[in-house]
Parts: structure tokens; sequence; C-alpha cells
């Protein structure tokens, strides 16, 4: 079984479900996830995780994602993208200069409400699931943060953006808003996800691709391993003694333990240089304590 992350590149058309489901067919193996739904329009940056790396899941996830994407303005629709069905035209009248100091008005921490259409649940049932009933519920708003909000091109009513942003964000509804500032509506047309964590689309590989290098024997040479995804992290070692107790998942004192390192996460590993997994320094027991283990 492998081990590591694969970027791949999710074309047009497939759920983030759908890339695991065909690379578990492609791969032979059962051991997958993704680490961040993409919708089945959008393209872009899927880092998916195999064996043992599916251990990865929550902190890729968590990681800063970049963006690019197409705002239509003067149309709303209930998906907030082209996708759904248009709710009402507006003309649009606003100036370039207009657009350009609305944007900037997103930058930082801002309260976003989630759109209808989305996997959320509410009260155990999936957002999408309700809006296609016709319902609409309350959503409370989440807490995001965008780090840059770039425009790329302009002609309007179409302004290409790019959007380095928290996690859980939705550019559609971005897309939303700042139409709904300006005042004459807006959605999103297309969406590129062009980073995800240190991930970037230069990297990636389209299902085709991948299903290339696996018939040829060589698509262990474009995975990512662990210890390489976890390289942000200093790196310590054991002594011999200590091999046994860290193979066990045991916390280790800092005499059993070459160097010392007591600010946050560290790769631990044996004295003969096998990675075990992320520990962490814990000043109460004086001992450095598992956090994640990889063994």
């Amino acid at each position: 079984m492998m081990d590591g992350v694969l970027i791949v590149k999710k074309e047009k058309g497939f759920t983030s479900h759908d890339v695991v489901a065909k690379l578990r067919g492609i791969l032979r193996m059962k051991k997958i996830g993704h680490t961040g739904t993409l919708d089945p329009e959008a393209e872009g940056v899927l880092p998916v995780v195999l064996g043992k790396a599916t251990r990865l899941v929550d902190m890729l996830t968590e990681k800063e994602k970049t963006y690019e994407a197409l705002l239509h303005l003067g149309i709303e629709t209930d998906t907030q993208d082209m996708t759904g069905s248009v709710l009402r035209e507006l003309p649009v009248t606003v100036t370039e200069e207009d657009v350009k100091k609305t944007v900037e008005t997103f930058l930082g921490e801002q309260q976003q409400i989630p759109p209808m259409y989305s996997a959320l649940k509410v009260d155990g049932k999936k957002l999408y699931e309700l809006a296609r009933e016709g319902k609409t519920v309350e959503r409370k708003p989440r807490t995001v943060y965008f780090r840059e909000i770039r425009i790329l091109e302009m002609e309007l009513p179409l302004v290409r953006i790019s959007v380095t942003c928290s996690k859980g964000t939705y550019i559609r509804t971005l897309c939303h808003d700042i139409g709904q500032k300006l005042g004459c509506g807006g959605c999103m047309e297309e969406l590129l996800r062009t980073k995800s964590g240190q991930f970037s689309l230069e990297d990636s590989l389209t299902l085709g691709q991948i299903q290339t290098l696996a018939d040829q024997g060589e698509i262990e040479e474009h995975l990512i391993e662990i210890r390489e995804i976890l390289g942000e992290y200093p790196a310590l070692s054991g002594k011999k003694m200590a091999d046994r107790l860290l193979k066990n998942g045991n916390p280790v004192t800092e005499a059993l333990v070459d160097g010392s390192y007591r600010d946050g996460w560290v790769r631990m590993h044996t004295s003969e240089g096998e990675f075990i997994g992320i520990y962490q320094w814990h000043p109460a027991s004086e001992a450095y304590r598992p956090v994640k283990m990889f063994l």
C-alpha cells in the first residue's frame, strides 16, 4: 500500500468524492481521502491522501487556499453561481473604480453566511437537500478570513479575481456579496483552485495522467512522502534506549532525545531515523507526547 499525498487536478463534472472513487480503482487501494471539497463545476488543486497519510486530512484541510474566480455582475442565482436558476438580472452601472473599492472592503476577517446550496448540515440534513425541496432555513454566519483579493482583469460586467482565504470559505458567496454591496447583484461564473496549503496547480495531475503513470508503474515517483509534507516542523530523534517507547506511541523525556524543541510540534524519529509521528513537549509531564502517529 502506498503512503503519501497525490496532488490531483480536479476537472469539471467530478465531485471530490468521484475523484476518490476513481483513484481507488486506478490505484487498487481503499484507504484514500481528500483534503477539501470542490464543487462539481470547479476545477483545480485537490490534495488526495493515501494509506497512512489519511491521518493528515484534518491538518491539510485547515490550510489556506487560493482561488481564481470569474465574477459576473448583474445576475443573481439561487446557487450563487451560473449552474443555478436566475432569480433576477439588473443593469450594471457601476464603474471599475467602484468595483475596486468594494472588493477591498472584503479583506481581512469577515462574517459569511453559507449558501443554501451547500453540503453543510442543519438538523442532520444537508442544506442543498432542503434547497431542492424549495426550503430556506436560517444559517448562522461563519468567521472567514481573506488575506488577499486581487483583480486580475476587468471587462464589466465580468471581473476576474484571485482570492487567498481561510478554510471553509465559499467563493461563490463572496461573489454574491460583492454584487450585493455594489447594488447590482452578482454570481460566480468560473472557479479554479490554484493552491491548497503548500500544493500548487503546477504540481497537480489529472486523473488521466494518473492512470497512465499507474499503468507504467511510475505513480509512486509523484507521491509526496508524509515526512516531506510535515517538513515545516523541526526534526528530533530518540536515543537507542527510547526506540521501543517511541514505536509503542509512548511519551519520552528530554533525556531520551537528541536535541530539544519546546515551542510546538516536532517530527519524531527513532535512533535509526525511522519516522514515528508528530510529538509535542508537555511542560507538566516534562516529556514529549505523541500528537499523531504515522508508524
